[in-house]
Protein backbone atom coordinates (compact mmCIF):
# COMPACT_ATOMS: atom_id res chain seq x y z
CA UNK A 1 0.00 0.00 0.00
CA UNK A 2 1.33 3.34 -1.19
CA UNK A 3 1.18 6.40 1.26
CA UNK A 4 -1.32 7.84 -0.39
CA UNK A 5 -3.92 4.48 0.18
CA UNK A 6 -3.04 4.70 3.19
CA UNK A 7 -3.61 8.12 4.63
CA UNK A 8 -7.06 8.30 6.69
CA UNK A 9 -9.69 10.17 5.12
CA UNK A 10 -12.69 9.58 7.54
CA UNK A 11 -11.15 9.65 10.98
CA UNK A 12 -14.36 8.93 12.59
CA UNK A 13 -14.48 5.47 10.73
CA UNK A 14 -10.87 4.88 10.11
CA UNK A 15 -11.53 4.73 6.38
CA UNK A 16 -8.46 5.29 3.99
CA UNK A 17 -8.14 6.90 0.84
CA UNK A 18 -7.70 2.95 -0.83
CA UNK A 19 -10.15 1.79 0.70
CA UNK A 20 -12.60 4.38 -0.65
CA UNK A 21 -10.35 4.20 -4.12
CA UNK A 22 -10.79 0.53 -4.53
CA UNK A 23 -14.59 0.34 -3.35
CA UNK A 24 -15.63 3.14 -5.62
CA UNK A 25 -13.59 1.94 -8.75
CA UNK A 26 -14.90 -2.05 -7.82
CA UNK A 27 -18.55 -0.75 -7.46
CA UNK A 28 -19.21 2.40 -9.89
CA UNK A 29 -20.61 3.52 -7.35
CA UNK A 30 -22.81 6.92 -6.04
CA UNK A 31 -21.65 8.87 -3.32
CA UNK A 32 -24.30 7.19 -1.01
CA UNK A 33 -23.72 3.98 -1.96
CA UNK A 34 -20.11 4.53 -1.17
CA UNK A 35 -21.09 6.14 2.41
CA UNK A 36 -23.09 2.88 3.05
CA UNK A 37 -20.07 0.75 1.98
CA UNK A 38 -17.36 1.74 3.73
CA UNK A 39 -19.07 3.77 6.66
CA UNK A 40 -16.69 6.64 5.72
CA UNK A 41 -19.17 10.04 6.85
CA UNK A 42 -20.79 7.98 9.60
CA UNK A 43 -18.91 8.71 12.36
CA UNK A 44 -19.31 11.32 14.84
CA UNK A 45 -18.70 14.60 12.68
CA UNK A 46 -21.12 13.12 10.60
CA UNK A 47 -19.14 13.69 7.27
CA UNK A 48 -18.24 17.23 8.00
CA UNK A 49 -13.90 16.39 7.58
CA UNK A 50 -14.32 13.77 4.72
CA UNK A 51 -17.24 14.93 2.75
CA UNK A 52 -15.46 16.92 -0.01
CA UNK A 53 -13.03 13.86 -0.54
CA UNK A 54 -15.71 11.23 -0.86
CA UNK A 55 -17.36 13.86 -3.44
CA UNK A 56 -13.64 14.55 -5.35
CA UNK A 57 -13.10 10.49 -5.42
CA UNK A 58 -16.85 10.13 -6.84
CA UNK A 59 -15.90 12.61 -9.71
CA UNK A 60 -12.78 10.64 -10.83
CA UNK A 61 -14.04 7.56 -10.75
CA UNK A 62 -17.70 8.65 -12.99
CA UNK A 63 -16.62 11.94 -14.43
CA UNK A 64 -20.02 12.87 -16.03
CA UNK A 65 -21.63 13.34 -12.71
CA UNK A 66 -22.12 16.47 -11.49
CA UNK A 67 -21.15 18.20 -7.44
CA UNK A 68 -24.87 18.88 -7.94
CA UNK A 69 -25.83 15.43 -8.20
CA UNK A 70 -23.72 14.00 -4.96
CA UNK A 71 -26.26 13.76 -2.60
CA UNK A 72 -23.77 13.58 0.51
CA UNK A 73 -24.13 16.32 3.18
CA UNK A 74 -23.61 16.37 6.69
CA UNK A 75 -26.17 16.72 9.60
CA UNK A 76 -24.56 18.47 12.70
CA UNK A 77 -26.65 17.84 15.70
CA UNK A 78 -30.06 20.11 16.43
CA UNK A 79 -28.78 21.42 19.88
CA UNK A 80 -25.31 20.46 21.72
CA UNK A 81 -26.36 18.24 24.92
CA UNK A 82 -23.61 17.59 28.25
CA UNK A 83 -22.71 14.26 28.97
CA UNK A 84 -24.71 14.71 31.93
CA UNK A 85 -27.69 15.49 30.52
CA UNK A 86 -27.21 11.96 28.38
CA UNK A 87 -26.59 9.92 31.53
CA UNK A 88 -29.11 11.21 33.68
CA UNK A 89 -27.05 13.14 35.92
CA UNK A 90 -28.94 16.41 35.77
Amino acid sequence: MSNKESVVICRCEEVTYGQLQTTANEHKCTARELKLRTRAGMGFCGGRTCRLTLDRIIESVIPEVLSSEIPLKYQPPIRPVTFGTVGGNQ
